[in-house]
């Protein structure tokens, strides 16, 4: 009998884990809850917490995240989804969401009844992110319009409202662009490869072709052609030897008959075989050798020596997903609250970084075109002299508009308190000012997921201490605003920094990496990263294990790598610590409360810098 303190919902946890085992079709699955955002793990899949009460709501919540992950699981090959995935984050973003569709609604086909359970799950994050509540196309996001468009289409079935509210404002942009191909939907639900190819035609047709990449088929049909191509090569030079023995066969008989007539040059003695084996391997014509298999990826561009022992374990994860939205706006208004006698000098620095650039957006023209808008100003020459042809002008472009600037934030322990706060308000101003002049700003944080190592370190202990393990700890990357977002829609998600918890140990090089690699993929001519941080990367688990100066090395190859592509440029602000000895451009504050100021400034001079010497600087980009 079981104990009146078990909690109450062990049981269904337990029948809820094994009936998801079936469904993912396998039964070595691990399945956890945990208050942590759901998701997959390196060998299981995480599911929400189910309380002692047991609602409704958590019920239904947890058996549709089962389901969906557990049809994700089966019916979803990651090397298949890899090999097609776009570059562009919002096209990624778009091919994520329709292959998350295209999974659930596969397996709603064979399972009807995960259809129900996926629809309250589906409905329970709609209205956690308020989309029952949007009006705006330009306020509901592309990539689930898309994905609920899937799901509706090859399944027949009414969305739950929040989520049928957004597939409502982007339905007739998304059928007006992709009709033609959405045609094609129900012939590549049970082939992911077709799917996928499917997939990357609907990111055609919405215009964000140039986020694609190279299509992987056409890599495919040149290596075919390749091979064919050397195989002809061979075949050719094979021939022409055969050819040459027949003559030499014809020409001289004789010579022949006396060669098979000689046992001892005819045959080789089986002595001479066993030499050859016991002795050293005979050596073999330049290119008969046998191919290597190719060496894996290293785990930085910046440095091939460095060493990750397990990422498994690392997240990259949107701030959103990280608390619930009553919690963000909950620490939203206690960062308001603690900074409002600072937000007035913040915004007067910000309201003077937009006045500087404002004033290059002051409109210019080149004048005596052929076409463009009709210049006034000389038509008092036409009505003198009417055989005077009619002059136009043209306005010209202005340079910063093609802009994106990311913002990268040290989510670090040092940073808690005052620092962290000051950096939230900051980035939350500068994200205002700059959408302002049509600049756009992304905004990212990053951290580890646990002190002194994670679930890498417990791995590495368990696998019995390996030398020179290399990084062991879990990283955690939080996106609070990607570059596309509306900043109306991220400024809740900056209080997040508030949250007791979640600002853990710093390791700079693999974040400053990871959001150079989220710049290069964007279509911008011009891009600008800020990195904010107080001190040199930490992680006691790495270091304790490891060289010394190991994270602070990576740290320096990652911006000489950054520095020498000359694709990004590269500011850093330090907080209290001197940052100029890793970053040619960057200045050190000793006083949070000048933070503000130093970033306006940056930003500003970056600006006003020499229009020509830009110019030379997009030209070497274009080339290289």
């Amino acid at each position: 009998m079981a104990k009146s303190s078990d909690n109450p919902a062990d049981p269904f946890k337990k029948a809820l884990a094994e009936a998801t085992k079936v469904m993912a079709d396998d039964p070595e699955l691990a399945v956890t809850y945990s208050v942590d955002p759901p998701g997959t793990t390196g060998d299981g899949l995480r599911l929400p917490q189910v309380s002692r009460r047991m609602t409704a709501e958590e019920v239904l919540l947890a058996r549709g995240t089962a389901d969906a992950l557990a049809l994700r699981h089966k019916y979803h090959d990651e090397k298949v989804a890899a090999r097609y995935a776009p570059q562009g984050q919002l096209a990624r973003d778009i091919y994520a969401a329709m292959e998350t569709a295209r999974c659930e609604a596969v397996g709603a086909r064979v399972m009807p009844g995960t259809a129900k359970n996926i629809d309250a799950r589906i409905g329970a994050e709609a209205d956690r992110r308020g989309y029952g509540n949007l009006t705006q196309m330009s306020e509901a996001p592309l990539a689930e319009a898309a994905g609920y468009l899937v799901r509706n289409l090859a399944t027949g079935r009414t969305l739950p409202p929040g989520a049928q509210n957004v597939l409502d404002l982007w339905r007739d942009h998304l059928e007006g662009s992709a009709a033609g191909t959405l045609d094609d939907l129900q012939g590549v639900l049970a082939d992911q490869q077709a799917f996928a190819r499917f997939a990357r035609q609907v990111i055609q047709d919405l215009g964000y072709g140039d986020q694609l990449g190279d299509d992987p088929d056409m890599e495919d049909d040149e290596a075919e052609g390749d091979e064919a191509e050397e195989d002809q090569d061979e075949a050719d030079s094979t021939g022409e030897d055969d050819s040459d023995q027949e003559d030499e066969t014809d020409a001289n008989p004789e010579q022949d008959q006396e060669q098979s007539d000689d046992p001892s040059e005819a045959t080789v003695s089986m002595d001479d075989m066993a030499e050859t084996e016991e002795g050293e391997e005979a050596e073999m014509p330049e290119g008969e050798a046998p191919l290597e298999p190719p060496p894996p990826a290293p785990a930085s561009d910046a440095d091939p020596n460095y060493i990750i022992y397990d990422n498994t374990f690392d997240e990259e994860i949107p701030a959103e997903e990280l608390a619930q939205p009553a919690e963000l706006e909950r620490l939203r208004d206690y960062l308001d609250q603690q900074l409002e006698p600072l937000k007035g000098a913040v915004s007067r620095l910000a309201n003077k970084l937009q006045r500087r650039l404002q004033a290059q957006q002051n409109r210019s023209w080149e004048f005596d075109r052929e076409e463009g808008i009709l210049d006034a100003g000389r038509l008092a020459r036409v009505v003198a002299n009417p055989t005077t042809p009619l002059s136009f002008k043209v306005e010209k472009d202005t340079e910063f508009r093609d802009t994106v600037v990311t913002l990268l934030l040290d989510n670090s322990g040092s940073m808690r308190g005052r620092p962290i706060s000051i950096a939230a308000i900051c980035a939350d101003v500068l994200a205002r000012t700059l959408e302002r002049c049509q600049v756009k700003v992304e905004i990212l944080g990053f951290t580890t997921r646990a002190w002194k190592g994670g679930q890498a370190r417990e791995k590495w202990l368990a696998e019995g201490r390996p030398q020179v393990p290399g990084r062991l700890n879990d990283l955690r990357h939080i996106i609070y605003k990607s570059a596309d977002a509306p900043w109306r829609r991220a400024r809740a998600n900056l209080g997040l920094m508030m949250k007791e918890g979640l600002l853990k140990e710093n390791i700079d090089g693999e974040a400053l990496e990871w959001a150079h690699r989220r710049m290069v993929g964007r279509r911008e001519v011009r891009k600008i990263l800020m990195v904010i941080s107080d001190g040199a990367p930490v992680d006691d688990s790495t270091l304790s294990v490891n060289p010394a100066n190991y994270l602070e090395k990576h740290l320096r190859d990652v911006i000489a790598m950054i520095e020498k592509r000359k694709i990004v440029e590269l500011l850093a602000i330090g907080i209290g610590h001197d940052v100029t000895r890793y970053y040619d451009r960057a200045v050190t504050i000793t006083d949070v409360e000048q933070l503000a100021g130093a970033m306006t400034e940056q930003l500003a001079s970056l600006f006003d810098s020499d229009p020509r010497a830009r110019a030379r600087v997009m030209g070497m980009k274009r080339a290289s």
